[in-house]
């Protein structure tokens, strides 16, 4: 633990020290929910109004970012495991102008990595910090330590649920998790997949409300993303659903979480290059 403790002190002193990216984190409590779409197209929007953004699939061992992409990776995150490539060498472009780190799927050794391998990335990715303005990491579902190492790690983390009963119950562990793990690190809760107007506010409440009582922690309101047919279709095209079909619920859905980070989840995103002044455009791409 003490190692693992060592890795985050280290990646958040090199982050302080660098210019502007800021490190978000993106993970559910359980799989399914629709996580890695949120991550892929959240970059697409960041991308979109100019900001430098890495997504990392740090799904490791089931990653499936390149598949909703329809890109085809020579190199991932485990030739870098492997000490075959470094992390900026294994970066392709992505559709929508963002840089992506492709994970690896089926690999088991990707599933549990060692404490010297998770240091390794950390290391890597504070690295990309001068470079970048944003790094979103989609991190695998539940609480294993490859998870829990790059929370950690992060400035703010993004929780992924939806109104599932048993989504819920593990969004909520995950957060007890989260907020014993790195008492400092801010949460916000998104819901995907909302059905009905107002399910989205009622299940944020249910588990803010929750975490509040019981593990004195403020959750805060990421907002929601209905559910949407063109969702579907376009994973079946391999096309994200922002690009396929921008002016859809979801498609407005990630406009409102994009800027709902902007003003209080992740407010370093606010740079010299005039980011509140081009949220407007948001809406009309």
């Amino acid at each position: 633990m003490s190692v693992m403790i060592d890795q985050a002190s280290q990646l958040r002193r090199i982050v302080r020290q660098s210019t502007r990216a800021t490190v978000i984190a993106v993970t559910s409590g359980k799989g399914g929910v629709g996580k890695s779409n949120i991550a892929v197209n959240l970059a697409i929007k960041f991308a979109s109004v100019g900001k430098r953004v890495v997504l990392m699939d740090a799904d490791l061992g089931l990653a499936n970012a390149d598949v909703l992409c329809n890109i085809d990776l020579p190199s991932n995150l485990s030739h870098v495991i492997s000490r075959k490539r470094e992390l900026a060498d294994v970066m392709v472009d992505g559709p929508g102008g963002f840089r992506l780190i492709g994970g690896a799927s089926g690999l088991v050794r990707m599933i549990d990595l060692s404490d010297y391998d998770r240091q390794r990335l950390v290391t890597a990715l504070a690295e990309l910090e001068a470079r970048t303005d944003v790094i979103l990491i989609d991190t695998g579902a539940g609480i294993s330590p490859n998870v829990l190492s790059f929370t950690r790690s992060a400035d703010q983390v993004l929780v992924v649920t939806t109104p599932e009963p048993t989504a819920i119950t593990d969004a909520y562990a995950v957060i007890k998790v989260i907020s014993r793990d790195a008492p400092d690190r801010p949460l916000s809760l998104l819901v995907n997949q909302v059905r009905q107007h107002g399910e989205g506010r009622l299940v944020y409440e249910r588990i803010a409300k929750v975490a509040r009582q019981f593990l004195s922690v403020h959750v805060m309101d990421a907002g929601f993303i209905p559910s949407d047919p063109e969702v579907p279709a376009a994973v079946r095209r391999r096309s994200p659903f922002l690009l396929a079909s921008p002016r859809c619920p979801a498609s407005l859905g990630i406009s409102q979480l994009a800027m709902r980070l902007e003003r209080g989840v992740a407010p370093s995103l606010d740079g010299s290059g005039g980011f509140f002044n081009r949220m407007s455009r948001w809406f009309r791409k």
